[in-house]
């Protein structure tokens, strides 16, 4: 008989801990989508975005409170890379000149101000983009529970496709907790959560089938342990080189990278921590068994078993 490994690590018997934390975590997100929402970047909401460069740092609120004084909407003035780069963010109709306009304004106070860029997305562009960039996150969702469905067993689909929302909802939960700029960028790690997700969860459940398969025991938790332990070091050694990539590129990448940077840290994170206590603590509610993997030997029929 084939004995288990001495396990470091007891995952299973800490499940119910980190069910109430990944609980937590999705309950704070949810809450937070109904009450504060996203925070819309101009790809999703359309609007005008104008970047300029002072000759020397200025005040964010007072550059807020010059454009909201020439009646401007919906400003919105941030930090762009350097102290003096400032991205100016407004929801208006579609003006040409209003890079100029702009520039004029923050001029009239005595501040060297120039023109980096100025760029328009309308409304109806935006709305095309959030329901075409919606429904490619379902498509991506159930093609990958269709994948693990067939490459394993339905309870495997299952708590890979529970793993994967909750890694969604967490992320898009921080977003909205912190009112960060969720645009087109963030979309995309969103979608690159999921490939990296799924790629550590389909690890993982590769070395529960196969524990299962050479095992001679019925005592799930410690074949999980078993199968986790064993993948636990190319678990922490792909997810640690990931994340010294992603913090270089949060901190030297720029403004135009940092929230695609900051989604995919977070979404590295709580993939790593679900591919162990999401997709795989769920098949034992879920009731796996052997015999799921393993189908019972046929009987032979009772014609061929008798002697002529």
């Amino acid at each position: 008989m084939k004995t288990l490994i001495n396990r470091q690590f007891d995952f299973m018997g800490k499940r119910r801990i980190a069910f109430a934390v990944s609980g937590l975590m999705i309950l704070a997100s949810i809450v937070s989508l109904l009450f504060q929402q996203l925070n819309l970047g101009l790809d999703f909401t359309g609007g005008t975005l104008v970047e300029v460069r002072y000759a020397v740092a200025p005040s964010l609120d007072a550059v807020r409170q010059v454009l909201e004084a020439a009646e401007f909407r919906d400003v919105s003035v941030q930090s762009f890379g350097a102290s003096t780069e400032v991205l100016i963010r407004l929801q208006q109709a579609f003006d040409p000149d209003v890079g100029d306009r702009v520039v004029s304004l923050l001029r009239e106070g005595g501040d060297r101000v120039e023109l980096v860029r100025a760029e328009f997305v309308g409304a109806q562009v935006g709305e095309q983009l959030r329901d075409q960039s919606g429904l490619g996150l379902l498509v991506a969702l159930g093609i990958v529970m269709l994948y693990v469905a067939f490459r394993f067993q339905y309870k495997f689909a299952i708590g890979a496709l529970l793993a994967l929302m909750h890694d969604v909802i967490v992320v898009v939960g921080v977003f909205s907790l912190f009112q960060l700029d969720f645009d087109l960028t963030v979309l995309a790690a969103l979608l690159a959560v999921i490939g990296y997700s799924l790629n550590d969860t389909i690890v993982v459940y590769d070395r529960v089938r196969e524990t299962i398969r050479k095992s001679r025991i019925n005592d799930m938790p410690a074949i999980f342990n078993e199968a986790i332990n064993m993948t636990l070091s190319r678990t922490l050694a792909t997810s640690g080189t990931t994340l010294l990539v992603l913090f270089a590129l949060y901190f030297l990448g720029g403004d135009m990278i940092e929230g695609f940077a900051m989604a995919l840290i977070i979404g590295v994170v709580v993939g790593t921590f679900s591919s162990i206590y999401v997709a795989s603590a769920l098949l034992l509610p879920l009731k796996l068994q052997r015999e799921d993997l393993i189908p019972p030997p046929k009987e032979a029929d009772e014609e061929e078993e008798q002697l002529p």
